[in-house]
């Protein structure tokens, strides 16, 4: 039986499948963590009957025309969610390492490494669609080789071609990264458990403000928007109490016993 290659090697090849890349990054793998399946459960409900409550009012009222906008109406909300993630995360576990005591503050910020580098692997990756869409790392149009190519204009259309492989790559990590930020929350389990409902009901409550000030659902009966706009943030927040009163119920844990007071 032939030895296994070395576990830095499996790491690394496990990088270049961009699903693999994205377990890998945004899933949260601190081994002591809680990882109670009624919560997943629970979580996985919301988020089909949020869903469906979407699909039914953007269709019903026509605010959507058709599956199409549906979609792109979801692909919007994702990336708004994700952008109100990236910089609710950081504030909320300064305030919280801020509040630890003293002894907790440093293996608070140890821990946030791992979810830090989840956001900067994202915001990399879209900073790299950007560089690459102005064509900062080209220098010009893609694939304009001189009429009589030489050694280095090969090396350089294999570079453009590199290029387009990391794009590809990337086309498929950024959204499948972006959905387990948003279901873990950018993995701050791996700071502490409570942290996650914590900033889950925070992002929730911005992204209404944002409904509201967009008008996400204008067209709809005032009932049916207030509905639309508040129905997500009081169920994420009433799961979010519920999974913080599981979690000091059923594993002694709270924010008092998180912050060390």
């Amino acid at each position: 039986m032939p030895p296994r290659p070395p576990s830095r090697l499996r790491r690394v090849f496990r990088m270049l499948n961009p699903i693999m890349a994205g377990r890998s990054v945004c899933k949260p793998s601190r081994p002591d963590r809680v990882d109670d399946p009624t919560v997943r459960k629970i979580q996985i409900l919301r988020m089909v009957v949020g869903l469906a409550a979407m699909v039914w009012i953007l269709v019903a009222y026509r605010i959507a025309s058709d599956t199409k906008s549906v979609a792109m109406q979801r692909l919007d909300q994702v990336a708004d969610s994700a952008a109100l993630l990236a910089a609710t995360f950081p504030v909320v576990v300064a305030v919280f390492v801020v509040a630890s005591r003293p002894r907790n503050r440093r293996l608070y910020l140890r821990r946030a490494l791992k979810p830090v580098g989840a956001l900067l692997a994202l915001g990399g990756t879209l900073l790299y669609f950007v560089l690459l869409t102005e064509g900062t790392l080209t220098g010009g149009p893609f694939g304009q080789m001189p009429e009589h190519p030489t050694g280095s204009d090969y090396l350089y259309l294999l570079y453009q071609l590199f290029l387009v492989v990391v794009m590809l790559w990337g086309f498929v990590f950024v959204p499948y990264g972006a959905v387990l930020s948003l279901t873990h929350v950018f993995r701050t389990a791996d700071i502490h458990d409570v942290l996650p409902p914590i900033i889950a009901t925070v992002l929730v409550w911005e992204l209404a403000i944002v409904d509201l000030i967009s008008n996400t659902y204008d067209g709809a009966p005032l009932p049916v928007r207030l509905a639309a706009v508040f129905g997500g943030p009081l169920s994420v927040t009433a799961v979010s109490l519920w999974e913080l009163r599981r979690l000091r119920a059923r594993h002694g844990l709270t924010l008092r016993h998180a912050l060390g007071r």
